[in-house]
């Protein structure tokens, strides 16, 4: 059967009709690369294999950059705040760290698609079904990050800014979370080519920064620490549990990493996809995980920034509160520009830059929120331990699909929309992708345990959350199973 594609509009949205052309803002063809000093051309249209470059080693620095993190030190100082040992608090790191596995596999998927992680996602729930699952765990969640991780620069920089005698109040505030919200949206706006060229110094100055905290942390660190109540039992479970989904719900979180790696050529092997994107992310990530819990048996990491700063010469702790910024906006930037294209594969008639602007908007009024209103550390526990609820399910959910798939996915045939299309399904739904996030979702909710919310499940296990493997496994079970089905599942959209 011919089936018809999908052409971007000028907007970057797709519409019925011929296949996207080879050409762009940039120019056309070969040549059409994307640049650091150029807006991106591309928006969720397939990138023609003329316009593919570059290597796989260069995700490494894109996954770097935002991974050598204050944020992860906060993590992991709130590790040994829940009552864990030293000991314990490290295999925590490592065990849930490992979970950056999933978001390399998938990155896979990218060069092969030649399209962005939320249209090859429409292989897994169809077209309608796509828009649903991404309104929730691809754009709010995504506007929670943003807001998290900027309140963690916007503490930060509204402490530089009363050392430097600045009166503290809500102007004040706000201000400094606008200025490095701006900073993130232009960063995501430019797009692409911008976050290639810049995340790789960006994340050479980074690790000198924290290489130098992590010096003023290791001479101060209690080696032989252990917490002035000893866990045991449920409780120590229960921590343990806790802890582990706060970790691993970083790397569930970026189901964004197809969008990074599809313009490489679709020749590139798949090993050095998600071997560079894994190395890039889990390196950084439990180095400075582990800092964090370091810092935390000598310091009062109550409040991070503050206890830190402390052991910095005066000299540094500006140069300190730069990275944490910069940090911050390259993490956000990645978000924002996979917030931007999401929101294109939604529906909404909008350019890529529109787009951008709309999720920055959202996260900015959810950070004020954060800094004016509510706790940071209650909020960066409590937000990380509950969107796992979905975005364990849905990592699960597309592991599953590029396995059964074989990473065959054809970029143009998932842009066309048409009713009676390779990816309608029924009625615009897949009901292997819908019911594997719906049963996953109810059973991580069932076992999730945090300060707010309780799962039945989880209290009943004595407080144990099980929402990670739990939600996943189920996610996993279910796709697979109901995929199989002719008529249910996922093989009419499968081509030769």
């Amino acid at each position: 059967m011919a089936v018809t594609h999908s052409a971007p509009d000028v907007d970057g949205t797709p519409r019925s009709g011929d296949e996207a052309p080879a050409t762009g803002l940039l120019g056309d063809g070969a040549q059409d690369r994307d640049t650091a000093v150029r807006l991106e051309a591309h928006g969720i249209d397939h990138i023609p294999e003329g316009e593919r470059y570059g290597k796989a080693s260069s995700l490494f620095a894109v996954w770097a950059a935002p991974n050598v993190s204050y944020l992860s030190l906060v993590v992991g100082a709130a590790l040994i705040l829940m009552g864990l040992s030293l000991e314990q608090a490290l295999w925590v790191i490592v065990a849930g760290n490992l979970f950056w596995v999933f978001t390399a596999f998938i990155a896979i998927s990218g060069p092969a698609a030649g399209t962005t992680g939320s249209v090859i996602s429409r292989a897994m729930y169809g077209i309608r079904g796509n828009k649903v699952v991404l309104v929730v765990t691809g754009w709010l969640i995504a506007a929670a990050y943003l807001a998290l991780n900027w309140s963690a620069a916007s503490v930060a920089g509204i402490g530089l800014a009363k050392q430097l005698g600045l009166e503290e109040n809500p102007l004040l505030s706000a201000a400094v979370i606008v200025l490095i919200a701006a900073a993130t949206i232009a960063l995501a706006v430019y797009g692409h080519g911008t976050i290639l060229r810049l995340y790789g110094p960006l994340s050479i100055l980074l690790t000198l920064v924290f290489i130098a905290v992590s010096a003023f942390i290791l001479v101060r660190t209690d080696w032989s620490y252990q917490p002035p109540e000893a866990l045991e039992g449920a409780p120590l479970w229960a921590a343990l549990a806790g802890g582990f989904a706060i970790v691993a719900s970083a790397p569930l979180s970026y189901s964004n990493s197809p969008d990074l790696a599809r313009y490489l050529p679709s020749r590139t092997r798949p090993a050095a996809v998600a071997g560079w994107t894994f190395l890039g992310a889990f390196l950084p990530s439990i180095v400075f995980t582990a800092m964090g819990a370091f810092a935390a048996t000598a310091l009062d990491m109550t409040d991070p920034e503050k206890a830190l700063e402390g052991i910095m010469p005066g000299w540094f702790v500006p140069v300190f509160v730069v990275a944490v910024v910069l940090n911050t906006v390259s993490n956000n930037g990645l978000t924002a520009y996979s917030a931007g294209l999401t929101l294109q594969s939604i529906g909404l008639r909008i350019s890529r830059v529109w787009a951008v602007l709309v999720i920055g908007i959202l996260g900015t009024a959810m950070t004020l929120y954060s800094i004016l209103v509510f706790d940071f550390l209650t909020s960066v526990s409590t937000m990380l331990e509950l969107v796992t609820i979905l975005t364990g399910p849905a990592m699960a959910v597309f592991v599953m699909d590029i396995v059964m798939r074989r990473n065959h996915y054809d970029g143009k045939q998932l842009l066309d929309q048409d009713r009676g299309g390779p990816f309608w399904y029924d009625a615009g739904f897949n009901w292997a992708g819908i019911s594997a996030m719906a049963l996953g979702g109810l059973v991580a909710a069932l076992f999730v345990g945090t300060t707010f919310w309780m799962g039945p499940w989880a209290e009943a296990a004595g407080g144990l959350s099980l929402s990670i493997p739990a939600g996943m496994a189920v996610a996993a079970l279910v796709y697979w199973l109901v995929g199989r089905s002719p008529r249910l599942g996922l093989f009419r959209g499968i081509q030769a």
